[in-house]
């Protein structure tokens, strides 16, 4: 059983960056592939970005394009954290943001997660 809290929304101005952190509960988390998703209002809930949990103990980081280049995600697992490094933000990144954790077989699908954060809102204005 994983719990997720995610902080570190708020408000920005295009171009603008925010960093939004994911705190987990579990001493498993650092097996877990770990996921970021966001929701806009009247849209389904759609893949930002995940770090892949590899047999190896390493990760691979996994992007949407439109945040390729311009989102980073990390996670320090002697803290149980996760994070999402967000840089020159565009107005069409407002949504709430939700940290997602699951050990089934990896996807970008929302569905394959097991374990959901509460969601922080991001709102860019132009």
């Amino acid at each position: 059983q994983v719990q997720l809290v995610e902080s570190g929304g708020g408000m920005a101005q295009a171009g603008g960056s925010l960093r939004l952190s994911c705190s987990a509960s579990g001493r498993t988390f650092s097996s877990y592939h770990m996921g970021w998703f966001r929701q806009a209002p009247g849209k389904e809930r759609e893949f930002v970005a995940a770090l892949k949990w590899l047999a190896t103990n390493t990760y691979y980081a996994d992007y949407a394009d439109s945040v390729k280049g311009r989102f980073t995600i990390s996670r320090d697992n002697a803290k149980n954290l996760g994070y999402l490094q967000m840089n020159s933000l565009k107005p069409e990144d407002t949504a709430v943001y939700y940290c997602a954790a699951t050990r089934r077989p990896y996807s970008e699908y929302p569905g394959s997660y097991e374990y959901w954060g509460q969601g922080t809102q991001v709102t860019v204005s132009s």
